[in-house]
């Protein structure tokens, strides 16, 4: 297991994604996106996403270089096309159309289609948040990421379809991040990469058998995931599809679809002001009380962790000792690196 710390993995990153073509502007936005997200301890969406997102940048699935643009302003209401760019850049630049619009009007609905792959979606939670908001984020894609099997059925229907929320809080922000399915696809992929089982109740074979090998996931027929909570995972991934794909133009996963071959995004975020709602100070003062209510049914010797909590303490933990890079992923950084003549950082270099 390789650690590399986080500077250093982010401005190899980006050098990966310039030599592949993006600005220095855009290469640095996908790079630290995917490098907090590994840094937060969330490996699923972080720098293993590197050689897929070269891979999808080299078949034209995904466009350098491309910038959102507003295609209904209704003030308060707005729909965003991100011209299949990469979700890091469009899903900022859209958060930050959110921010405004939710400052002017007290609230925003903001719809974004055809995006590129929009990482982890905290991170949006945790912009909105940075500016004194509250938010809910609801994302699904058309049809490339269908994997997962709604209660009841065995075969890939839905898209794992993540939630998103995020509140300012007294010690940082309160930020909620799940998948409607009960693993992120991701997070198979670092089993697979780790040659590692998953837990019981997550995954379906091929043939509909529950299955604790990642691979079965992958194999030919493929397996599917299963939605989090039995019915309630899968009802919620339903409205996933209705809200962030039916709703913002981007349509529900379906294997017709016109984009079903690219993986892209689809996200409908709704943000509120506290202060239009009343006194600001109110607000603050009450979700601290809550915090601390929550905080106090821990037992003797141990401790209540809120949304955000823990990501802070593994952030905490990675940048003193590094981001921890399993073998299978270094090669893939490396592969990558090669292919387009970046120099590997040196804690790689020992790895490979």
């Amino acid at each position: 297991m390789a650690r590399v710390g986080h500077d250093a993995l982010t401005a190899f990153i980006a050098a990966i994604f310039v030599a592949a073509g993006s600005t220095v502007e855009e290469a640095r936005s996908v790079a630290d996106h995917l490098a907090e997200a590994s840094l937060l301890g969330h490996d699923s969406h972080g720098v293993i996403r590197v050689a897929k997102y070269v891979a999808w940048l080299r078949a034209g699935e995904v466009l350098a270089n491309r910038r959102p643009t507003i295609a209904v302003d209704r003030g308060p209401l707005l729909v965003v096309d991100g011209n299949f760019g990469f979700g890091q850049v469009i899903g900022r630049a859209a958060m930050t159309l959110a921010i405004e619009r939710c400052k002017q009007f007290g609230l925003a609905c903001v719809a974004v289609r055809n995006s590129g792959h929009l990482g982890r979606i905290g991170a949006w939670a945790e912009q909105v948040a940075a500016a004194g908001l509250v938010s809910v984020h609801y994302v699904n894609t058309s049809g490339h990421g269908i994997l997962v099997a709604p209660h009841g059925g065995s075969g890939r229907r839905l898209s794992a379809n993540p939630v998103a929320a995020g509140a300012p809080g007294p010690d940082g922000p309160l930020v909620l991040d799940i998948a409607t399915a009960a693993t992120a696809e991701g997070k198979l992929q670092v089993a697979r990469n780790r040659r590692e089982a998953v837990p019981q109740g997550l995954i379906v074979d091929g043939a509909g058998e529950p299955t604790t090998d990642p691979e079965a996931f992958y194999a030919t027929p493929p397996g599917a995931i299963l939605p989090f909570g039995g019915h309630k995972g899968s009802g919620l991934s339903v409205f996933c599809e209705i809200l962030a794909g039916s709703l913002t133009g981007g349509m529900s996963s379906h294997p017709d679809n016109a984009t079903a071959h690219r993986l892209v995004n689809n996200m409908l975020t709704l943000a509120f002001d506290p202060a239009a709602f009343g006194p600001a100070d109110a607000f603050a003062e009450d979700v601290a009380r809550l915090t601390r209510w929550v905080k106090s049914a821990a037992q003797p010797g141990g401790t209540v962790l809120l949304p955000g909590e823990s990501e802070r303490r593994t952030r905490a933990a990675r940048l003193h000792g590094g981001i921890p890079l399993d073998q299978e992923t270094v090669r893939q950084l490396a592969d990558s690196a090669s292919e387009l003549g970046v120099p590997l950082p040196d804690a790689l270099r020992r790895a490979t």
